[in-house]
């Protein structure tokens, strides 16, 4: 924002250079980045926060100084009693859409001549970057300038039925806007429109066939108030931005729009002749005034800052900013000022301008011993076993791209058999990330692509982070559920060299699910066939323990592997963390070591495709005799020829008792054998 330091003398008595007004602007939060001559005045670059639409006017700025200065502003109303007083309304003005347009003054001006701007007006405007166009249009961008509140003048005589009517574009409408460019406008659009057509597409550019000319001699001068988020969203849409739409979307002074008109009808009276008719302020429902309890801001500061600021003094530096207390309990939030809101926000403003340089290093104070939340020793432990298996701990965004709403399979939706719709962000942080992530997949494929980028091919990185899903709660709000993520690419490094020992498949992702539920206690898992969008079909797998959904684990889909550009499989597990504990057993008890020897035995079946190796591994397990002890998967094999394929198994036996015998383990292998091959018929069979 640029800021004229002739023009802020006009409104404050500043006592300070500019050099010292550059400085004490930078140290109460606005910082001024350069001081830039212009003829006879100086020029400062101010950076603005979002949060600060108040200051993205010279009266904003001079506020803040009158904190600084003890000076009181010199900005008031109008000064001339050529402007006329305001009527509530007429027919000349009608709000269709009062939710997106919250009030509207129009004003009729007749006689005007158009012409050039005086060269101070001229000077002023270039100094701040604005191009002259003619004495009309100069007028309203001065204002704007100065009282921060963006307003438009129409030329009455090309309005047909010389009326406004606010309403909500229809589908297909068009203008051309004062860039000369044609815009295509929909039914999320508010547009100005006279009794026929629009005129101006709301908050953001007027259009050019309804421009002030050399020609015209009666305007009307529009000032509103539109809701931000709406103008926002209009501008992106029509890529189409402007000094009007950057200080609508981030929030006007409803209340100060009479000031704002009366100050441009009378510079206009004053520059361009004519006779102003009264205002119309069509104003459908009165912003209801905010507060802000606060019983004792001195001690609240001394609470939150450390800084000892007497309670005069920041009633002082409140007053000063518009915030006045309006009891013992509360101060009064300005309508210029959006972000003030809680008590916190008060505090932030004192601190300001005593001065966070003030602010000491100290510990805070201890009432209580600290304690572990809920579930913060067990992923400790995850993290501590993670590490040690190789992997890093990755942090990404919570919010994703609107690509991943078709690449994305939430575990909560298949958990609980519903879809439901993804959490949008008003304001994205980052452009096109719209979205609260339902899955941490995102910011792990990010994160592995750009370790691929930097020739990094063996990774392995876990994620423990939130995930947001737009399902109510009773609270209204979106619920939030603490996942774990793992990512596997590449091959497993031998350890202490950077030498692969083979390529990660599925069985590495499934067995590190394995080993952290055997951390945490988590009996009895079980896989079992699943389908999400982010992994390729047959090479995913659900993670039930006790007959509930905890998990998801599998290979990458084909298309966001194509998008990232892997040249290796890339492997993925999605934990919910809550449903992940909450199936943890009891601590393991001491059991004495079996001295004696373990005998295994390798089986070798031929199933059909059809049957799922989940399904055959349980068979086994039910149907497993008294002294086999474990059946894990040993290998498979797939014939390029052949549909079928062979899946080897490890039968491990032992008895508690005595040393078994070949013949009392071939006996009780042949029985369960058997029983498998009996159930599965003809699609299982053993192999020799």
């Amino acid at each position: 924002m640029n800021i004229s330091y002739n023009w802020l003398k006009e409104l404050i008595d500043l006592d300070l250079s500019p050099e010292d007004t550059a400085k004490a602007l930078t140290r109460v939060g606005l910082a001024v980045e350069g001081i830039h001559p212009h003829k006879d005045d100086l020029v400062l670059d101010i950076d603005l926060t979002s949060n600060r639409p108040d200051c993205l006017s010279h009266l904003g700025i001079a506020r803040e100084l009158s904190v600084v200065t003890r000076s009181a502003l010199k900005v008031s109303g109008a000064t001339s009693n050529k402007v006329p007083e305001a009527v509530v309304g007429d027919d000349i003005v009608t709000i269709q859409d009062t939710d997106r347009c919250h009030r509207f003054t129009a004003r009729v001006i007749r006689g005007v001549k158009v012409g050039p701007s005086p060269q101070w007006l001229v000077d002023r405007l270039e100094a701040l970057g604005e191009r002259s166009i003619n004495n009309i249009a100069d007028i309203t961008n001065y204002v704007m300038l100065e009282l921060g509140q963006p307003m438009h003048a129409f030329d009455l005589n090309k309005l047909t039925e010389n009326r406004i009517v606010i309403r909500t574009a229809k589908p297909g409408e068009k203008i051309k806007t004062l860039d000369e460019v044609d815009r295509k406008l929909d039914e999320t659009m508010l547009a100005i429109c006279d009794a026929e057509k629009p005129v101006a597409v709301a908050g953001v550019m007027g259009g050019i066939e309804s421009g002030i000319t050399d020609d015209t001699t009666n305007v009307l001068l529009e000032v509103a108030y539109f809701k931000r988020e709406n103008i926002r969203l209009t501008s992106r849409k029509l890529g189409l931005a402007s000094e009007a739409s950057y200080r609508f979307e981030r929030g006007v002074d409803i209340e100060n729009l009479i000031r704002a008109s009366d100050r441009a009808t009378e510079l206009i009276l004053d520059l361009a002749g004519g006779e102003a008719a009264d205002i119309v302020d069509v104003y459908p429902e009165r912003q209801p005034k905010r507060t802000v309890p606060s019983a004792d801001i001195s001690s609240a500061v001394k609470r939150l800052t450390g800084l000892d600021v007497a309670t005069d003094e920041c009633e002082r530096i409140l007053s000063s900013l518009g915030i006045a207390r309006i009891g013992n309990g509360e101060f009064s939030s300005p309508t210029w000022r959006h972000d003030i809101a809680i008590e916190e926000d008060l505090v932030e403003e004192v601190a300001r301008h005593a001065g966070y340089e003030k602010i000491t290093l100290e510990l805070p104070p201890v009432f209580a011993a600290g304690e572990y939340q809920p579930n913060e020793q067990s992923e400790k432990k995850i993290r501590s076993l993670l590490q040690s298996y190789g992997f890093l701990e990755a942090i990404s965004y919570s919010f994703i791209d609107t690509s991943w709403d078709e690449h994305v399979d939430p575990l909560w939706s298949l958990q609980n058999g519903a879809s439901p719709g993804f959490v949008t962000l008003k304001d994205s942080v980052i452009d096109g990330a719209l979205r609260m992530r339902p899955s941490c997949v995102p910011g792990l494929l990010d994160s592995a692509r750009h370790n691929l980028n930097h020739q990094i091919r063996d990774i392995k990185l876990f994620e423990i982070g939130k995930v947001f899903i737009d399902a109510a709660e009773e609270s209204g709000l979106p619920i939030e559920k603490k996942y774990l993520t793992l990512l596997m690419t590449g091959g497993n490094l031998l350890e202490s060299t950077d030498k692969p020992i083979g390529n990660i498949d599925f069985f590495d992702i499934k067995g590190m699910v394995e080993s952290l539920s055997d951390l945490v206690g988590v009996s009895k898992i079980e896989f079992s066939h699943a389908e999400a969008r982010q992994y390729r079909r047959g090479q995913c797998a659900a993670l039930h323990s006790e007959k509930k959904l905890i998990g998801i684990v599998g290979r990458l889909s084909d298309g966001p592997a194509k998008t990232y550009k892997f040249r290796k499989p890339v492997y993925l597990a999605e934990i919910d963390l809550d449903a992940f504990f909450q199936q943890s057993g009891e601590l393991p008890l001491y059991r004495p070591l079996n001295t004696l020897p373990i005998s295994h035995r390798d089986i070798t079946f031929v199933v059909d495709p059809k049957v799922e190796f989940g399904t055959l591994h349980k068979a086994l397990l039910e149907n497993r005799s008294v002294n086999c002890v474990n059946i894990g998967f040993y290998d498979e094999y797939r014939p390029e020829v052949s549909t079928a394929r062979s899946i080897t198994f490890r039968f491990s036996f032992l008895s508690s008792h005595s040393t078994l015998t070949d013949s009392e383990i071939d006996e009780e292998l042949r029985t369960m054998v058997s029983a498998i091959t009996a159930k599965f018929e003809p699609m299982v069979d053993v192999q020799g």
